[in-house]
């Protein structure tokens, strides 16, 4: 497997290097000493500089003022956002209108694509379910009438709602098919109630009660949902990357300068076998990813299906994340927890990470059912 970048993508990442640059961790209020959301709205100066560089429209094909990249590039941006923890729904905004331009109709494409590539349009995603554990697209009906579609449910947990201006909800009909919709947020019917997530994001619990919605703000082609399921998954686990790996360099530079008994604690056998290990958690979190995210962009078959390896992908991500800022923890001693050093935001950006891809024995369960299903070799 060759895992070169072409061009475009490390031209990408530059792109986002010189946009992230001077974005500080801490320049919102502690997560820990916030009893609720730390930013009342997203960066909107960072939005705005993102669209700038071309950044929100990167995924977009040429005539809808996109670059035409793939979903390994904006993996590859949404690791450099990790790194300072964004305050961006860069991840959902790309996912929605990705799975827009390669499911939606020509009209609904040509109405949303360009505006959100400038940034004008803001999209979020509605992937929680009502618990965070349960299928998203049980958790909302959709059914046909005359008009149109409407749509009655809840969905817990969406970022940045109360920002974004269409909400993109996967939703079940009367036959159990999975479809999508596109909410605008103030639609009659529509009621957010604010949610904090662990690391200080403000999320919410959106109510849909019969909000009528025409045909044409509805995805109905098969396998829309499941695409974007994937395609959510593997940025998340581009995130956990690259908020991993901003960790492990702060704990080597703090490790380098602080000494114990004359020495830098660094040069210690224990601590440099717990940076090591945690340093090939993120070699293989790499691999994984960038597998399956090459697996979503391609459309390349396997033995199995792209799900197996954004399955693997999520079982080293939220280990691997963990793991990481734990290790952190631990060789930062005391300082690690002090609230003045940013450590402790990473920390509860790794563990909404975590909760977010959900505990790797789910995704081992899941592997598992997929290699009974198909017969390998």
């Amino acid at each position: 497997m060759d895992f070169t970048f072409t061009e475009e993508q490390q031209a990408a990442v530059e792109a986002a290097k010189a946009v992230f640059a001077d974005v500080a961790p801490d320049s919102v209020p502690s997560p820990a000493l916030t009893a609720g959301a730390v930013a009342d709205d997203i960066d909107r100066p960072l939005w705005r500089k993102l669209a700038d560089a071309d950044l929100l429209s990167l995924v977009l094909a040429p005539e809808y003022g996109g670059a035409g990249l793939d979903p390994i590039a904006l993996c590859l941006v949404l690791r450099e956002s990790a790194r300072v923890l964004a305050r961006v729904p860069l991840l959902e905004n790309s996912a929605a209108a990705l799975t827009v331009q390669t499911y939606a109709t020509d009209a609904l494409r040509a109405d949303l694509l360009p505006r959100a590539g400038r940034g004008e349009l803001i999209l979020t995603v509605a992937a929680a379910g009502r618990t965070g554990h349960d299928p998203a697209e049980l958790a909302v009906t959709a059914r046909r009438d005359k008009a149109g579609w409407v749509l009655d449910g809840m969905q817990t947990a969406v970022p940045w709602a109360q920002s974004a201006d269409r909400i993109l909800v996967p939703a079940h009909t009367g036959d159990g098919t999975a479809v999508l919709a596109l909410v605008p947020r103030l639609e009659s019917g529509v009621r957010l109630d604010d949610q904090t997530s662990t690391n200080g994001e403000r999320h919410a619990e959106v109510h849909l009660d019969s909000v009528r919605l025409p045909d044409e703000e509805m995805i109905t082609a098969p396998g829309a949902w499941d695409w974007l399921r994937d395609l959510l998954t593997t940025g998340t686990c581009a995130l956990a990357l690259g908020l991993g790996q901003a960790v492990l360099a702060m704990t080597s530079a703090y490790t380098s300068k602080r000494e114990q008994f004359g020495f830098p604690v660094a040069t210690f056998q224990a601590v440099a076998v717990q940076a090591a290990d945690r340093y090939i958690d993120l070699r293989a979190m790499e691999a994984t990813l960038w597998q399956a995210a090459w697996r979503i962009s391609s459309g390349a078959d396997g033995a199995l299906p792209p799900a197996g390896d954004v399955a693997v992908a999520k079982i080293w991500a939220s280990e691997g994340v963990r793991r990481v800022v734990q290790t952190a923890q631990h060789l930062h001693g005391g300082f690690g927890a002090d609230t003045d050093y940013a450590l402790h935001r990473y920390h509860a950006w790794a563990k909404q990470l975590e909760l977010s891809l959900g505990p790797a024995a789910a995704h081992e369960e899941a592997l598992g059912d997929l290699l009974a299903a198909h017969a390998l070799g």
